[in-house]
């Protein structure tokens, strides 16, 4: 991945230089607060049970494909992508943080973990039932929104299936310090309507939506309305075969 720093991107144009290097500043945070961030987090998940039941509706969706190879997009230290394979499928985890990957695989090491970029999708065309990604796409500019789920769209199979959780609002939020370590974070709050006029047009429609309020008490306190959109992968769509080609593909 380009830092940003090198002479291929400079020769970038304007909105490329920018995205990567946001790209490398999201990948670089993470790096840094990798091992705090992973102990803070591990039991976030028992304590949240709506989002516990919203990732065990869509397993047993994908569970009924006959199919169960999954994969989580922005997956951090692999905690959802483990509670997936509690669930029955068959997951693997991709991060942009490399330091994020040490860790998964090595709290998981029974289960695939890679890093990269949710942009380029290191995968073949129609290798999964089911996409996840959790609170994932809150760090991805609009620019690069359809880079994303033009590249999700590829990787699932016709009538799979993508889960999706972010934070709502209509704004940016950035963030320079976590935990005492210096980052360089945007969080892009959009409604679910926001998100899934991007979906549709590769070819998503939607199945659930869901909005929470947020949970002001507890050791995971949120200071905003949650919301969870699963969609599905229409029969037929546009997308594309590899990044910077365009192709109509009959899925």
């Amino acid at each position: 991945m380009n830092d940003g720093t090198t002479d291929d991107a400079a020769e970038l144009p304007v909105e490329g230089a920018r995205e990567s290097a946001r790209e490398a500043a999201t990948r670089a945070s993470y790096d840094a607060i990798a091992e705090t961030y992973t102990d803070w987090i591990a039991a976030e998940l028992t304590a949240k049970p709506h989002d516990r039941a919203v990732l065990a509706a869509f397993s047993e969706l994908v569970l009924s494909t006959g199919k169960p190879k999954a994969l989580e997009i922005g997956c951090g230290p692999g905690r959802i992508t483990a509670f997936l394979a509690a669930l029955g499928l068959a997951p693997s985890g991709l991060d942009l943080s490399p330091a994020m990957i040490a860790l998964a695989s090595r709290l998981y090491p029974n289960l695939d973990f890679t890093t990269g970029s949710m942009t380029a999708l290191p995968y073949e065309d129609n290798s999964f039932s089911g996409l996840v990604a959790w609170y994932s796409i809150i760090h991805v500019p609009d620019a690069s929104l359809d880079t994303v789920f033009s590249e999700a769209a590829r990787v699932l199979r016709p009538g799979g299936w993508f889960q999706l959780a972010f934070q709502l609002g209509d704004r940016i939020d950035h963030q320079s310090e976590a935990a005492g370590f210096d980052v360089d974070l945007d969080f892009h709050r959009r409604s679910i309507d926001q998100v899934l006029t991007f979906l549709h047009k590769h070819g998503f429609a939607p199945a659930t939506r869901l909005e929470r309020e947020p949970d002001l008490a507890g050791q995971f306190p949120e200071r905003t309305r949650q919301g969870y959109l699963l969609v599905r992968l229409e029969a037929t769509t546009t997308t594309t075969t590899a990044p910077g080609e365009r192709a109509t593909a009959e899925q």
